[in-house]
């Protein structure tokens, strides 16, 4: 089987997460942007990173790498892959691509000369020719072009794996999916531990808690991705890795909690883990954050408050991060605790001293992974009860 470079693509501040999840599938990192991580491997591992992967965007598999100044250089070379070894003249293509070269004013058009050259080549050899338009649910070929430096990959995963399939029903302002699974990957919550999510909302944090406690690959929630339609798709060695990741699943013997005020809130999350597979490892509570039940042994609460986006918004939230910073002293007493938020404003009024702060991304706005430790007592008192 062809050995090629693989390229995974993640949102910035997830490099590090991620290439701690590929080595722990037995991979060797081969390099570590940040806005990538990358490896060398076969289709095969491409599948088996589809299934298992977390935290990346996008599983890509690298077909050629070439120089090209100009969009007539761009195509002669694509024109010279054998596109009849991969790709069916019969199915639907879709390009993607970043670029970034002065003689390319709009995207569009390296698009395509990359789908003239791909169709041009299947019509001389074998006398058709595929669909092509947006839709990613197939075929789908990524573009990278920068500058005169250019390479063409096979999109193995086809729509992103950063949603994990099992969120039907979204709630308000929800995390996606992969940013959940880092944040708390890249927290120090351990799957022995308890995992607690007031306000919950629909669910995310508690649901990638389950998943992670339970060994649950998020790629055995969906029935599709781009390697399924390209040619030499190994139906059989893809069975194989799923009822290897199904053998490989765990009942976790932590308790997992989430609370939202919101009926409606707890309805959705409770339906998105039942989807995801893991409602039973979830106890779930309609209550104000501060009635959550907090369980008595090592673990963490997680909480992902609104960050006061809009106008006005500030005022009032900030009444609840105090609630919050309240509630973390009077009753998460021996646990770590977890803010995530895009307004760091808001976060002074928790009015404890943070341990880390852990810079992500949602979306456009620039966020902090908050780490707190709940003393039993004070910081001083431990302290000495150790010497």
């Amino acid at each position: 089987m062809i050995k090629s470079k693989i390229v995974l693509p993640c949102p910035p501040f997830i490099a590090p997460v991620l290439r701690k999840e590929v080595e722990d599938l037995g991979y060797s990192v081969s390099h570590e942007g940040p806005l990538e991580v990358s490896l060398m491997g076969t289709m095969s591992d491409c599948m088996k990173l589809n299934l298992h992967l977390r935290t990346a965007n996008k599983v890509l598999f690298q077909l050629k790498a070439f120089r090209a100044t100009s969009p007539d250089q761009l195509y002669q070379q694509l024109y010279q892959i054998r596109w009849e070894n991969y790709l069916y003249e019969n199915g639907y293509l879709c390009i993607t691509s970043y670029v970034n070269n002065e003689k390319i004013l709009n995207t569009q058009f390296a698009n395509v000369r990359v789908k003239d050259a791909v169709v041009d080549r299947l019509v001389d050899k074998t006398g058709s020719r595929p669909d092509s338009g947006p839709l990613r649910d197939q075929m789908v070929l990524f573009l990278h072009w920068q500058e005169d430096q250019a390479a063409i990959y096979l999109d193995t995963s086809g729509e992103t794996i950063a949603k994990h399939g099992y969120r039907k029903i979204p709630g308000k302002a929800p995390m996606m999916e992969s940013l959940a699974a880092a944040s708390i990957l890249a927290s120090n919550w351990q799957a022995t531990q308890s995992f607690t999510n007031p306000m919950c909302g629909s669910g995310t944090l508690a649901i990638e808690a389950a998943c992670i406690a339970t060994k649950k690959a998020p790629g055995l929630n969906r029935e599709k991705f781009g390697f399924h339609y390209f040619k030499g798709f190994d139906e059989a060695a893809w069975e194989t890795l799923k009822e290897e990741a199904i053998k490989q699943e765990v009942k976790p013997t932590v308790e997992i909690i989430a609370s939202d005020h919101s009926r409606l809130a707890i309805q959705a999350a409770e339906q998105n883990a039942e989807v995801a597979g893991v409602s039973d490892f979830i106890t779930f509570k309609k209550c104000d954050f501060r009635d959550t039940p907090i369980p008595e042994d090592e673990g963490v609460v997680f909480l992902n408050p609104e960050y006061g986006e809009r106008l006005g918004e500030e005022a009032e939230l900030a009444v609840l991060y105090k609630q919050i910073g309240d509630f973390f002293k009077q009753d998460c007493k021996g646990k770590t605790g977890y803010i995530f938020t895009g307004n760091l404003q808001l976060a002074k009024r928790i009015g404890l001293r943070t341990k880390r702060r852990i810079p992500f991304m949602n979306a456009k706005i620039e966020c902090r992974l908050l780490e707190y430790e709940l003393y039993q007592g004070t910081k001083k008192v431990k302290d000495e009860s150790k010497s």
